[in-house]
């Protein structure tokens, strides 16, 4: 019985194995967390938790599909594999998270960045699932930096002023 629930939890992993499924969606949990840091820290709706859990989900989605593909459904010149298909839908559901922080206040639109920062949290998981943690890893400290950066230097510039 126990050896049928281990081959269970870890019989799935055909495509990636387990080993390397926990680095990607580790990889993915610290790279959201890198980003959602830099949001909490700036006091955005979207912070650590948010951009942590988009990561990791798009990663899932990815190491899901991987190993959806090596099932059999049948004769194999049928079959259909199309990555973009789920890039795209990862895409759209973290666009549509994303378009849930904006709004506008004031005649003024606010949390875009938070929203494009969600977005890019969800590509970098993708990077992640695809075994591309280095791209990953480079995205998300190219935009920590920009989102750090800039934002000092909104601040100094007095850009960041609401009332402006």
């Amino acid at each position: 019985m126990l050896d049928d629930i281990l081959d269970e939890l870890t019989g799935g992993f055909s495509a990636v194995p387990v080993g390397q499924s926990a680095i990607r969606l580790g990889m993915a949990l610290l790279l959201g967390a890198l980003i959602g840091i830099e949001r909490e820290a700036s006091r955005k709706p979207a912070g650590l938790r948010t951009h942590m859990l988009i990561s990791m989900a798009a990663c899932l989605f990815i190491l899901v599909s991987q190993n959806l593909a090596t099932l059999e459904f049948g004769p194999r010149e049928s079959m259909r594999v199309d990555p973009l298909r789920l890039v795209e839908a990862v895409t759209a559901g973290v666009a549509f998270l994303g378009a849930g922080t904006i709004f506008a206040s004031g005649g003024r639109v606010k949390n875009v960045t938070t929203g494009a920062s969600m977005w890019l949290a969800g590509a970098v998981g993708l990077a992640c699932g695809a075994g591309q943690e280095g791209l990953a890893a480079l995205a998300a400290g190219v935009v920590v930096t920009i989102l750090m950066l800039l934002g000092w230097v909104e601040r100094r510039m007095g850009w960041d002023d609401p009332e402006r």
